[in-house]
C-alpha cells in the first residue's frame, strides 16, 4: 500500500473520531460554553503535542522559524474562525442548515486547491464532490427542505473557513516538520478561543472552569477532545497531507456526518430514515470514488522547499 491510500485511510480514522465523539461533546457544552471548551479543548491539545514533541522529536523544534510561526498563525486563524462562525451560526439557525452548509467545503476545496496548488479539477472531483453534496443533503434535510435564514450567512463564512485550512494545510504541510506545525496552530486556535470566550461569554465560565470541567459530560469530552479528536487528528491531517489532495481531504471529511448518523443510531436512541441512509450511501460512493480515481496524489517532492510558494505566500 503507497503512501497515498495510507494517507487517505489516516484521514478517514480522523473522520471516524470527528463523527462519532460528536454527541459527547453536544452533551459538554450544554454545560461549559463552546468557546470555553474550545479554549480548555486546543490550549490542552497544543501541550499535549509540544509535551510529545520535547520527549521523542526534540530536534523538530530546531526547525523553528518565524516563517512556520506565521504559517502555523494562519492555519490555526482558518481553524478558529470555522468553530466561531459555527457556534454563532447555531443561534440563528438550525442544525440541519449547519450541517449541510459546512459539508460545502467539499465543493470549495477543489477551486482553492486549483489557486493555491495548481492542481487541477479532473471529472473524477467534481463529480465525486457532487456526489457528496447530494448525500449531505439527503443526510441532513430527511423529510424537510432547505430553509435558509439569517444564521446561513455565518455557517457559509465557517464553511469556507474550514476549506481555507484544508488547502492551505496542503500548501504548507510539506515544508515543515508535522509536529510543531500542528503544535503551533493548535496554540493559536487556543489563545484566540480564550479571548473570545473572555469578550463573548464573560470571565464566568473560564474563572469557574476547573468546578465545571470536574463534571462527568464536560471531564470526559475533554479527555477526547484534547487527545483523540484534536492533538492526534490535526498531527495525523497535517502529516498526511504531504501524501494526498486537498481535494481527497474535503471529500474524506464528508464521511464525519455519517459516522455521526450512525452513532446517533446506535447509541443516541435515533432513527436513520430512507433519505437518510440513501445520503450515507451516496457520500461513501463519493469517497471512493476519489480514492479509486486516476488523480494522482502530489509527492514531498511536488513541493519543493526550494520552489516559490503561489499567491498564498505571506
Amino acid at each position: 500500500m503507497n503512501r497515498s491510500r495510507i494517507a487517505d485511510l489516516s484521514l478517514l480514522l480522523v473522520a471516524m473520531m470527528w463523527g462519532c465523539t460528536f454527541l459527547i461533546v453536544q452533551h459538554a457544552v450544554r454545560v461549559l460554553p463552546p468557546l470555553a471548551f474550545n479554549s480548555i479543548r486546543f490550549t490542552g491539545a497544543a501541550l499535549l503535542l509540544a509535551l510529545i514533541t520535547a520527549i521523542f522529536y526534540r530536534h523538530e523544534w530546531r526547525m523553528l522559524s518565524w516563517r512556520m510561526v506565521g504559517h502555523s498563525l494562519l492555519l490555526g486563524l482558518f481553524l478558529f474562525m470555522g468553530y466561531g462562525f459555527q457556534t454563532m451560526g447555531l443561534l440563528y439557525t438550525t442544525t440541519s442548515n449547519t450541517g449541510f452548509i459546512t459539508g460545502l467545503s467539499v465543493v470549495i476545496v477543489p477551486f482553492l486547491s486549483l489557486a493555491l496548488l495548481k492542481h487541477s479539477i479532473s471529472r473524477y472531483t467534481w463529480f465525486s464532490a457532487g456526489l457528496a453534496v447530494a448525500g449531505l443533503y439527503l443526510l441532513t434535510f430527511t423529510g424537510s427542505a432547505l430553509s435558509l435564514n439569517k444564521g446561513d450567512t455565518l455557517i457559509l463564512l465557517c464553511a469556507i473557513a474550514f476549506a481555507l485550512q484544508v488547502a492551505y494545510t496542503g500548501v504548507y504541510a510539506p515544508r515543515y516538520p508535522a509536529l510543531p506545525l500542528a503544535t503551533l496552530q493548535l496554540a493559536f486556535v487556543g489563545l484566540l478561543s480564550t479571548f473570545a470566550s473572555l469578550i463573548v461569554d464573560g470571565t464566568a465560565p473560564l474563572a469557574h472552569s476547573a468546578e465545571l470541567v470536574m463534571k462527568p459530560d464536560v471531564l470526559w469530552a475533554l479527555l477526547i477532545s484534547i487527545g483523540p479528536t484534536s492533538a492526534f487528528a490535526f498531527w495525523i491531517q497535517t502529516a498526511c497531507q504531504k501524501y494526498t489532495t486537498p481535494s481527497r481531504v474535503a471529500i474524506i471529511y464528508a464521511m464525519e456526518p455519517v459516522f455521526a448518523a450512525f452513532t446517533g443510531l446506535v447509541f443516541g436512541g435515533e432513527t436513520l430514515g430512507l433519505s437518510a441512509g440513501l445520503g450515507c450511501l451516496c457520500i461513501l460512493a463519493a469517497m471512493l470514488m476519489a480514492e479509486l480515481s486516476p488523480e494522482p496524489a502530489p509527492t514531498i517532492q511536488d513541493h519543493d522547499e526550494s520552489a516559490p510558494l503561489a499567491s498564498s505566500d505571506r
